[in-house]
């Protein structure tokens, strides 16, 4: 069976217009500064994807430990991981250090390293995992800086092990395409440097990250579930 994204893409790419038409003045924000002002309602705001977060913990191997969370943020994804595994090692990354505050409240007593790096530069080691997983952070980059994430990614799993990535992928070209062009004009607007990390969507296609995953190295790739669109993608070393 066909993975489906959306089941109106026409009518997905008009309510997309519609929004960047409406937003076309709005600032871009600086990624950490972005959820820090959020803080507080960031966990209703994503409450539509809990079934997506209780499903990644199913899909996690029994051998995933030590697990390796990037963009784990206040860990909604670690709640349901931890009710499967209570006693998990896990190595978490994020910018920004309200939301990890806010995951070492709630998860005090567990097995947590919490980091805050860019993941993008962060140095993940060499084979110290038996899975990485990401939830809903991953749609910001370019395809160069994803292959360069993917490639340190895989470097830090064991033979074996796999890379899980739940996330807002486009349903078609047309939808990177257009979010691409809108966020590099809005960067040129506002003179933001290439390098600096900004919060606003340009997920890639689920054939274009295959393609940078089978670069990175990754043998075996599949896309076994979309959820409240929500996009799984399973890739093995």
């Amino acid at each position: 069976m066909a993975l489906v994204i959306r089941e109106d893409i026409p009518a997905h790419m008009a309510d997309l217009r519609a929004w960047l038409d409406e937003t076309r003045g709005t600032p871009l924000e600086e990624m950490r500064d972005f959820f820090t002002a959020r803080i507080d309602g960031y966990e209703e705001h994503m409450s539509p994807w809990a079934k997506a977060y209780e499903v990644a913990a199913e899909m996690l191997p029994e051998d995933c430990a030590p697990l390796l969370d990037l963009g784990c943020g206040t860990g909604l994804e670690l709640d349901a991981v931890f009710c499967r595994f209570p006693a998990l090692p896990v190595t978490g990354i994020d910018c920004c250090e309200t939301m990890l505050s806010k995951l070492r409240e709630k998860h005090a007593a567990r097995a947590l390293t919490l980091r805050c790096e860019d993941y993008l530069t962060a140095d993940l080691g060499g084979e110290l995992y038996g899975a990485a997983l990401s939830v809903e952070s991953l749609h910001h980059f370019t395809p160069a800086q994803k292959a360069l994430l993917y490639r340190a990614i895989f470097r830090a799993l064991r033979p074996g092990g796999v890379f899980l990535n739940v996330d807002y992928l486009a349903c078609c070209d047309e939808e990177e395409t257009v979010l691409r062009a809108e966020c590099d004009r809005r960067r040129a607007a506002q003179g933001i440097a290439p390098g600096q990390f900004v919060h606003f969507d340009t997920p890639l296609t689920v054939p274009h990250e295959r393609a940078i995953l089978h670069q990175a190295g990754f043998t075996r790739i599949d896309t076994p579930a979309c959820i409240a669109g929500a996009t799984f993608v399973l890739a093995q070393k």
